[in-house]
């Protein structure tokens, strides 16, 4: 998911995360060393420390299943505490000094963007495992988050069916939630609805009250908020406390993704719908297992979220694709994912996309209820058509653009 963060924060000291950070010279010599690049502290850190547990967790299981080529897979992990000008010096410090054999890492757009230029021009193969605008034609890069239209296609036709054909939308007021409101305005067409308002939020906007106003007297049949972070979760309070949600159903394409939905009461946040790759609540034997062996390894803890999952499914492609092309050459691995590797985890079947080097997934519609949510239909491999519209990494392999897509 993306935004762009304008603070800078106290102690931009290089912040590595516990024993698993260690010089290079003291990993093992013939480890395959794994780069994390992170914001596993500072205002991020709900989306970042979960990340962290999942990568932790696959390297673990990789380990104890024998390693990869014969060797073990050891963490290199950067805190970049939330501030996108230590993702720069990290980035640079971890494919320059630390010499891993893959960066896995990125949060928001800003932090993406400011590594991915690095890993190309080293030609350190890159994972980008986190949910966001799509467009992004490298391909140095494999990239495991649901893309907007892979969303929108599910959750709009379900969400006008049990409203109605007017909708209105609010959205942050950066790329993402540009873009996704394209997306909604296009799918809210093509089943027949129409657009009747779109409102755009900066990230420090926590007071909804004149737009839930506005909202009453355009009188739409549903609203739907691609809005992020803590502040704009205000909106879904206010909105609750304004007795509306009873009145006007809700629905989303980022709340929960970071387990928002549970700092919710359920009067406040019952019956709001949202479609993601992932659900604790999936009753599958993979996420029964997942879902285990994240507790045995965290005491019990049980914070996984959409992009923990999109990143511990990216270490599990990557491992995949490092076998099937038995080298830890970049090339090869490259090649091996082109053909179209899958993985099956706990949000089901992931494949590699070779045109995009984007993931086909499983996308399931659900509903908020007693801060869980609850899986109501689930739409089988997805294609990432937003990003195909524009990128063919097949016909164009030095391609190295971020589309604007035009709707």
């Amino acid at each position: 998911m993306t935004t762009f963060n304008r603070r800078k924060f106290l102690g931009t000291g290089a912040a590595l995360t516990g024993a698993a950070m260690l010089p290079s010279f003291a990993l093992a010599a013939d480890a395959i060393k794994l780069g994390s690049i992170l914001d596993t502290s500072g205002p991020f850190d709900a989306y970042g420390k979960p990340m962290d547990m999942a990568m932790r967790l696959a390297v673990s299981q990789i380990n104890a299943d024998g390693g990869l080529l014969g060797k073990q897979v050891e963490v290199v992990s950067y805190d970049t505490q939330s501030d996108m000008a230590l993702y720069t010096q990290y980035g640079q410090q971890i494919t320059r000094q630390d010499q891993v054999d893959v960066v896995h890492g990125g949060i928001l757009s800003a932090s993406r963007e400011a590594i991915r230029q690095t890993m190309r021009r080293s030609q350190t193969l890159y994972f980008y495992n986190v949910l966001y605008e799509g467009g992004v034609c490298d391909r140095n890069i494999f990239i495991n988050g649901v893309t907007p239209a892979q969303q929108v296609e599910a959750l709009v036709p379900y969400a006008m069916g049990k409203s109605g054909k007017k909708v209105y939308i609010l959205a942050a007021d950066y790329n993402y939630g540009q873009y996704m409101a394209n997306w909604i305005r296009k799918f809210v067409a093509d089943n027949g609805g129409e657009t009747v308002g779109v409102d755009f939020f900066p990230l420090d906007v926590a007071d909804f009250g004149s737009t839930i106003a506005k909202i009453q007297t355009a009188a739409p049949d549903l609203v739907i908020a691609p809005l992020v972070g803590g502040n704009h979760l205000s909106f879904f309070r206010q909105w609750a406390a304004a007795g509306m949600k009873d009145r006007i159903p809700l629905a989303s394409t980022t709340l929960g993704v970071g387990n928002e939905h549970k700092v919710l009461t359920p009067e406040e946040g019952n019956g709001i719908m949202v479609a993601y790759n992932y659900s604790q609540e999936l009753d599958t034997p993979e996420n029964n297992a997942f879902k285990e062996a994240w507790a045995a390894a965290n005491d019990g803890d049980q914070s996984m979220h959409e992009i923990a999952v999109s990143n511990y499914h990216g270490i599990l492609t990557w491992a995949e694709g490092v076998r099937k092309a038995g080298s830890l050459e970049r090339d090869a691995i490259i090649e091996a994912l082109e053909t179209g590797i899958s993985i099956t985890g706990p949000g089901g079947v992931v494949t590699v996309d070779p045109k995009t080097h984007h993931a086909v997934l499983d996308v399931h519609v659900m509903e908020i209820q007693d801060q869980q949510m609850k899986v109501i239909e689930t739409l089988p491999q997805r294609q990432p058509i937003d990003t195909q519209a524009v990128c063919d990494l097949e016909a164009n392999p030095d391609d190295n653009t971020q589309y604007e897509i035009e709707i």
